[in-house]
Formats: C-alpha cells, sequence, structure tokens
C-alpha cells in the first residue's frame, strides 16, 4: 500500500498540515476535500488549514494553495505563509529569500533557518476603515476594518482576557458590514505603545484560534493609524507566542517562528476507506 506524506508546523500555536505536490498531484478540485478530511481534529491529523506547495514560475518560486479547516480556499494567512515559506526551504523548492506566490499576490519571505524564524512582506494593506459604530447581539461596539490579505475587523477592548471571543467574534463575522464575504475577527488589549495582546476569531475555523498573522498585522496597523501605538509592535496571542509587526505607510512586515512539529504518511487517500 503506498503512503503518502505531510508536514505538520504551526506559527504561535496556529497549525497546519502542509504537503508537497510534486509528490502528491493532487488537483485543484479535490483540494477542499482533502482539507476537510485531514483537519478534522479528533478525526484525523487535525489543523486550521491546508497547504499545498508546488513550484512556481517567472519570479515567484512557490506556488502554494491554501483552504481553511472548513474546505473554503483562503486568499491568504500570515502565519500560513511563513510556515509555507520555511517548508519550501526544508524541502528544496526555494531558497532562504523566496517570493511565494498565493491569491492574495506574491508574498516576500526571508527564512532564518538558525532560530527557525520567517519574516514575511504581506500584501499591501488596504481596505483601512476606522471608527464603524457597530452593534453586536445587545452590546454597541467601535469596529476598525482593515484588509491585509484577507478581511479583518479589530475591537480595542480594556481586557482581552475578559471578551467571549466565540460569541462576539461570530457576531462580528458575519455582520452585515462585512457582508457578503465576512470578516475574521481580532479583539486587541493596548499594552503599551510597543505591546499588544490579541485574540482571534478565524473565518473558515469558525472559532478562536491560537494566533493569526494576518490579523495581528491588521490590528498593528489599525493601532498606529490611532496613533496608539509605534510603527514596530509585537503582539502576543492567545498561545502565548509574540508576533512583531512593522508598519511603513501600506506596507506591513510579520516576524516570528514557523516551528517544524513532525512529517507522517497517511495510508491513502483520506477520501478513501482504506
Amino acid at each position: 500500500m503506498s503512503t503518502i506524506s505531510f508536514h505538520k508546523m504551526h506559527g504561535s500555536g496556529n497549525d497546519f498540515i502542509l504537503m508537497d505536490n510534486r509528490e502528491i498531484g493532487l488537483t485543484p478540485d479535490v483540494m477542499p476535500l482533502w482539507a476537510k478530511a485531514l483537519c478534522r481534529r479528533a478525526f484525523s491529523v487535525g489543523a486550521d488549514g491546508f497547504i499545498v506547495l508546488e513550484p512556481g514560475n517567472g519570479d515567484i518560486q512557490v506556488r502554494w494553495h491554501f483552504f481553511n479547516a472548513d474546505g473554503s480556499r483562503a486568499e491568504m494567512c500570515g502565519n500560513g505563509s511563513r510556515c509555507a515559506a520555511a517548508l519550501a526551504h526544508r524541502l528544496g523548492l526555494a531558497p532562504a529569500n523566496l517570493i511565494l506566490g498565493t491569491d492574495a499576490g506574491p508574498i516576500q519571505a526571508q527564512v532564518f533557518p538558525e532560530t527557525n524564524e520567517v519574516d514575511v512582506q504581506l500584501t499591501p494593506l488596504r481596505d483601512l476603515r476606522l471608527g464603524l459604530e457597530l452593534k453586536l447581539e445587545d452590546e454597541h461596539f467601535t469596529v476598525h476594518g482593515a484588509n491585509t490579505g484577507v478581511p479583518h475587523a479589530v475591537v480595542f477592548v480594556p481586557q482581552v482576557a475578559a471578551v467571549d471571543v466565540h460569541r462576539l467574534g461570530r457576531a462580528l463575522r458575519v455582520h452585515p458590514a462585512f457582508a457578503p464575504s465576512g470578516t475574521n475577527a481580532n479583539f486587541a488589549q493596548i499594552v503599551d505603545r510597543g505591546h499588544i495582546l490579541l485574540r482571534t476569531y478565524e473565518r473558515g475555523v469558525e472559532a478562536e484560534t491560537y494566533a493569526c498573522g494576518t490579523g495581528a498585522a491588521a490590528t498593528a496597523a489599525v493601532a498606529h493609524a490611532l496613533g496608539l501605538t509605534d510603527a514596530h509592535v509585537e503582539l502576543t496571542t492567545s498561545g502565548g507566542e509574540r508576533l512583531g509587526v512593522t508598519v511603513e505607510g501600506t506596507t506591513l512586515r510579520l516576524r516570528g517562528q514557523a516551528v517544524y512539529v513532525f512529517r507522517g504518511e497517511l495510508p491513502g487517500s483520506p477520501l478513501t476507506d482504506n
């Protein structure tokens, strides 16, 4: 029986299943089905997302296909891009300084193998909307919007640990202000001008995750635009790790560890009984 290899990685606790498409040759039509089958926790490998890597062309060294745990395709994922860049370098697909092709556009990445860190320049900040007054269930909040490759909403709160992220995150994720595609929801507490505590409800996962790279970038961009933080800020995620974000106009850089957890093998396709 032939086996199929996969790699498990995480960025600040945001975990992913990654595969080298040179080995398995998945077609785009079956990738969402594999994502749903493999990312299902307790019943399979379990992860927040599924990433398929393949050689790029031209200036793009590596092309990715990214799917959320529910099988929906996503344009971008900050933590996922760091893991993808690190694995591409590890597998010999790309040099340490590379360009990753995503649905949101090309992403520049620099891999630092000695520290397990990856620095990525995200797609340019767009759709910045500040000071939206929205009602979430029976409460009123000041909400800010930003797109860092995928749409994000940001709410600043006094104590992020006290927020019911599942309830309010879900309400914000489907709010008409972010129709029709919905949004990711970030709840942030300003510690000082260089530090933010952050919790994120992710669209596609439909739950709070340990970290969200594009959410960290969106939160940093909004905080800087409001004058709450400096151009460089560190964000402590639910997983307890820190992500560094630097804001220079519409240019956003995200840096943090991309941890290789293990390599595994499947006895066959997850879509068939083995």
